[in-house]
């Protein structure tokens, strides 16, 4: 018998996993803090004896070569990746003894890098489970434009190629266990559901269902923007990553929180959205604890600029740290909790901006004032239907396109929320009467506000 450990980072979009038998087990593209996979081992009495990369990732920064190191695993990488470190390289049919009747065989499944390998478990010698990585996902496939726009095509080709081979060579029911596909943007598609299996996708995947050419070109027509950090991850993972530190950072009194500001320095308040309109430090940006915090902060902010955390506990510092490590973030130059009160020097307000709905934007355009409205979404959701009148700008091109927007109280919006509060934060810093509309994209046509669509 065998198991597998599902091991879930939401705010990036993706799963690690960790497989073995009764003694010993595999991690599979385990994150960059990997002393939960340490954990994970601990509580099934398993020693980690192997640790398995399907790629050099280009969305976060992996733990893979210091997982190795504290455990002794032998650390497998794909033979074709170009790496700085010592590793033990694989390629197609390559296969390990995990643990008794248990083996690993690695599968060359190109597409998402050109060296992308899937690992697939075999139980006496039969298919048990497939881990694809970046290559099959549930429903869809992992995107082929992340290592250089000259090969997009040939890529995409190869994952279709790919996703074939899979589905030839295992049976229906082995499940499908990728690494990406659940929110991050390293999938081309957002996947379907939690879980799946080869014969499900033989149905449902257009890498499965379409001809090759068809596959290629609605896949290239449907690729969305790529956050600007992952220039930054494929070098890293290549050059191996360091050790993490997650102790606690320095506390800053608000006579530092000034000083950071004034410094050109980004001071980033992780409580809710609600919280901060309320009430918040003059020039701190927003970005919620609970949203997709790595992504967006790590879309948006200038690579390396220090970063100052805000929040209400500790403990949400400490979950913004580790959320942080890996997208290579890895240390704030300081943080303070509390009453957001004792952020401010003596003599100083907080600061402060309305949120509203959509309904309120269309009885102020019923009203006749002239206000600005703000679409921060991405172009792939503003072309499905766009409030009529909306400026266009996406949320993670912003910071560096606010003399765009033009002048009066600008009413910003997403999709549901969130990047409006990025949005709004960003605007009122830097001196913008603003209005962030909390409500879900699809209010907007019930409030009565004309949305173009296609």
């Amino acid at each position: 018998m065998f198991f597998v450990d599902t091991l879930e980072f939401e705010g990036l979009g993706n799963r690690s996993y960790l497989v073995g038998g009764a003694r010993a087990a595999v991690a599979v593209d385990p994150p960059r803090d990997v002393d939960q996979v340490i954990a994970a081992a601990a509580k099934r009495g398993v020693r980690i004896a192997y640790v398995a990369e399907t790629h050099v990732h280009n969305d976060y920064i992996t733990g893979g070569l210091e997982l190795a190191r504290i455990t002794g695993a032998s650390y497998l990488v794909p033979a074709a990746a170009h790496v700085s470190f010592a590793r033990t390289p694989v390629a197609d049919g390559d296969t390990v003894t995990v643990d008794e009747g248990l083996v690993l065989r690695a599968l060359a499944t190109p597409g998402h890098t050109p060296h992308h390998t899937s690992y697939v478990l075999e139980e006496d010698g039969r298919g048990a489970a497939a881990f694809t990585g970046g290559s099959l996902l549930i429903g869809t496939v992992g995107r082929p434009d992340l290592v250089e726009p000259r090969l997009t095509e040939e890529l995409a080709r190869a994952q279709h190629a790919s996703a074939h081979r899979l589905a030839d060579e295992l049976d229906d029911e082995v499940p499908v266990l990728p690494t990406h596909g659940f929110g991050s943007f390293c999938s081309s598609s957002q996947a379907e559901g939690d879980a799946t299996t080869i014969g499900r996708e033989r149905t449902a995947n257009d890498a499965l269902t379409l001809d090759v050419d068809t596959f290629v070109a609605e896949m290239l027509a449907g690729l969305d923007d790529v956050p600007a950090y992952y220039a930054h991850m494929g070098p890293a993972n290549a050059a191996g990553p360091a050790p993490v530190d997650l102790t606690p950072p320095g506390r800053a009194d608000a006579g530092e929180i000034a000083a950071r500001l004034a410094a050109g320095e980004w001071v980033v308040d992780l409580r809710s959205r609600t919280a901060f309109a309320e009430g918040h430090v003059a020039g701190s940006f927003n970005f919620e604890g609970d949203g997709k915090l790595a992504t967006y902060l790590a879309w948006l902010i200038p690579w390396g600029k220090p970063v100052t955390l805000l929040a209400d506990t500790p403990e949400r510092i400490a979950d913004a740290q580790r959320e942080l490590v890996r997208v290579g973030i890895d240390r704030p130059a300081a943080a303070a909790t509390g009453d957001p009160a004792a952020w401010i020097r003596e003599g100083e307000r907080l600061a402060s901006f309305p949120r509203a709905r959509f309904a309120d934007l269309a009885e102020v355009r019923g009203r006749g004032e002239e206000v600005v409205v703000l679409d921060v979404r991405r172009d792939s959701e503003r072309a499905a239907g766009h409030v009529e009148g909306a400026v266009h700008v996406p949320v993670h091109e912003l910071y560096g396109r606010l003399d765009e927007v033009p002048s009066g109280t600008v009413w910003v919006h997403c999709a549901g929320g969130m990047r409006a509060a990025i949005a709004a934060s960003l605007l009122d810093a830097a001196g913008r009467a603003v209005v962030a509309v909390d409500d879900g994209f699809d209010a907007a046509h019930e409030a009565g506000l004309t949305v173009t669509r296609p």
